[in-house]
């Protein structure tokens, strides 16, 4: 389940935080496929493991985000470690001159004001700020258009979102059973439909119920089949 999923990694950090190794070595080599997933995506190309410099840039600043990380503020881990991956990668973009006019350290404000994002404490958490801003809305482009292909407009998201919280969460556990099922995700995935019969039998939900929550499992369900590509959303769902 999604939830545990994200308890078992903050217990993780919270053991890491009193000193435990085992633990930290263990959640590096477990979250390696994310962190390359990452460092791909801000690279836009397939890096290799001790070939591309950028990857170990990554994995160092995915362990520093361990250490940094406070449990408990309202962004998951996975969206905080990928800015802090995000920003050391351009700064190793800038040292090697390879992006300077994409991400220059200093940038001429309209009035003609120099604005050097290193001079106060301030001003880089804003550039952070507007960092998680840009990603935040490319992830809601790419969710938008796949849940598009599944006949969803994200509009749709708001009327058909249960507003009793019992409603709300019997149809998270619907979702959770659908992603945790290979056969019955993979239905969804290639025939685009939501395999009711088998969803009713495993979870004991009435059809009436799961045809009149079809829009918000689905979406539910790609959010947490897909979460290494949509850490926002997937931080809300368990938050909220």
């Amino acid at each position: 389940m999604a939830y545990d999923s994200h308890q078992k990694l903050i217990d993780s950090i919270k053991k890491i935080k009193n000193g435990d190794l085992a633990a930290r070595d263990q959640l590096l080599n477990e979250y390696r496929p994310f962190v390359w997933k990452v460092a791909s995506s801000i690279c836009k190309r397939s890096l290799t493991w001790g070939v591309d410099d950028e990857l170990s840039v990554a994995l160092i600043a995915f362990n520093d985000a361990l250490d940094a990380y406070e449990p408990g503020k309202n962004v998951s881990f996975l969206t905080y470690s990928r800015v802090i991956i995000l920003n050391r990668l351009k700064d190793l973009f800038r040292k090697q001159a390879k992006l300077s006019n994409e991400v220059p350290f200093e940038t001429e404000l309209e009035n003609g004001e120099i604005f050097n994002l290193a001079d106060t404490k301030a001003a880089w958490e804003e550039y952070q700020n507007k960092t998680i801003e840009d990603e935040r809305q490319e992830e809601l482009e790419r969710y938008e258009k796949l849940i598009r292909d599944f006949g969803i407009e994200f509009e749709d998201l708001v009327e058909c979102s249960p507003k009793h919280r019992d409603s709300r969460e019997t149809l998270f556990t619907v979702a959770r059973t659908l992603v945790n099922n290979k056969e019955l995700m993979d239905h969804l995935l290639f025939r685009k439909q939501l395999p009711l019969n088998s969803l009713q039998d495993l979870t004991g939900v009435n059809r009436k119920t799961l045809e009149r929550g079809r829009k918000f499992i689905i979406a539910t369900a790609l959010v947490l089949y897909f979460k290494e590509d949509f850490i926002y959303l997937y931080s809300y769902i368990n938050f909220k």
